[in-house]
C-alpha cells in the first residue's frame, strides 16, 4: 500500500523515489503530452547511472506493457486461466 501513496511514506530513499516519480511521469502519459519533464528525468539521472537508468526505464515500459495487455485481455495480473 505504501507506493500508492509514495509522496507521503516516509520510508523511501531519494533514489527510490526518483524511480517511482520517473516511474510515474511515464506511465501517466495523459498528463504528459510532452514526455517526461526534464526535473524528473534530472533527478533520475542523479541516482542511476546510464546503464542501470536504462534497464529502469525498460522495467517501467515492459510493466505499462503487461498492464496494456491485461486491459485489453480483461485478465487479472497474477493469474492464469
Amino acid at each position: 500500500m505504501g507506493v500508492a501513496a509514495w509522496r507521503e511514506a516516509p520510508y523511501f530513499t531519494e533514489q527510490e523515489r526518483a524511480a517511482l516519480a520517473l516511474t510515474e511521469a511515464a506511465t501517466r502519459i495523459a498528463d504528459n503530452p510532452d514526455g517526461v519533464p526534464d526535473e524528473i528525468w534530472d533527478q533520475a539521472a542523479k541516482h542511476f547511472d546510464e546503464s542501470s537508468l536504462a534497464a529502469l526505464v525498460m522495467a517501467i515500459a515492459s510493466a505499462n506493457a503487461w498492464n496494456r495487455i491485461n486491459v485489453t485481455t480483461r485478465r487479472i495480473a497474477g493469474s492464469y486461466r
